[in-house]
């Protein structure tokens, strides 16, 4: 492990998903005490998407920006909110130059699947309509996330294929959790890496899935046709039990002929960019920050 972020792995704070309530409490509390980066060059406005039920969204807005990211925020599924992820979609928009809108999508137990992703489609629907409004290319739109937020985003990519929705750029997939099955080697063997592991992962799809069978849009590891879809940039961490079915989703989409930016960071695990002083976190804040620049920017 890289020994920046393994000097951390003692104090990371314990998540228990089989209490989503309590989980989404420490979570908020943490994310609290974080650091904001300076916000005086961005334009940052609440709105909400008229929807069944309506959705909440943060739009940051860079100067003269014309691209933009429909953003997840991650979080298991469970918890995670606009608030939580305040200083990672300004970061992202400043760092990017692209517009973000940062999606407040419902989540389980209490709406299980498919509610956050129909709240994501109906903000990426939404944003296509109102794109000249916004001021924002409606042929640069991408969509995106963290963990479960890159799932959505994921999911999200399929239907809009499958369904003839708004057209999507790009798709910035920052350690997606992609396949409900958990049969992989990292997702067999990862049972004690920090912050995720293989229980916890299994009570996120619990949670999410709510006894359902999953489809490919929840779990788009089971799409078997993945031709047609935007080209994408796939980040993975090193010991995470995601790290598998991560790359395995990218070498499929390479198959159909999409066009993929892979990057395995080793040393690193599951949410460990959040440890910012670590010199490799900045390199891969600094990477997804560029994939997107290049993809719906410059």
């Amino acid at each position: 492990m890289d020994p920046e972020l393994e000097a951390f792995v003692p104090f990371l704070p314990h998540t228990d998903l089989s209490d989503p309530v309590t989980a989404r409490k420490v979570f908020a509390e943490r994310a609290a005490a974080r650091p904001v980066p300076d916000l005086s060059d961005l334009e940052i406005e609440d709105r909400t998407v008229p929807a069944d039920p309506d959705v909440p969204v943060r739009i940051y807005r860079p100067r003269g920006a014309r691209g933009a990211v429909v953003w997840m925020h991650g979080g298991g599924f469970v918890f995670g909110d606009l608030e939580t992820e305040h200083p990672w979609a300004a970061r992202l928009a400043q760092g990017s130059g692209a517009v973000v809108v940062s999606v407040g999508y419902r989540r389980a137990p209490e709406d299980p699947y498919p509610a956050a992703l129909d709240d994501v489609y109906a903000v990426l629907g939404w944003l296509a309509e109102h794109a000249a409004d916004l001021g924002i290319d409606p042929d640069r739109i991408a969509v995106g996330g963290h963990s479960a937020g890159a799932n959505l985003a994921a999911g999200t990519a399929l239907r809009a294929r499958d369904q003839q929705g708004p057209a999507i750029r790009f798709q910035l997939l920052n350690e997606p959790g992609l396949d409900d099955r958990q049969d992989t080697w990292s997702q067999r063997n990862f049972t004690d890496t920090p912050w995720q592991n293989r229980e916890k992962v299994t009570l996120s799809w619990h949670h999410y899935l709510a006894g359902r069978s999953a489809t490919p849009y929840a779990a788009p590891a089971r799409e078997e046709d993945l031709s047609g879809l935007p080209p994408a940039y796939l980040a993975a961490a090193e010991f995470d039990p995601l790290r598998d079915e991560i790359i395995g989703y990218a070498l499929r989409l390479l198959r159909v002929g999409v066009p993929v930016e892979l990057h395995q960071w080793p040393g690193t695990f599951h949410g460990s960019q959040a440890i910012m002083s670590a010199a490799v976190s900045q390199r891969q804040i600094a990477e997804l920050c560029a994939a997107l620049r290049r993809a719906v920017t410059d």
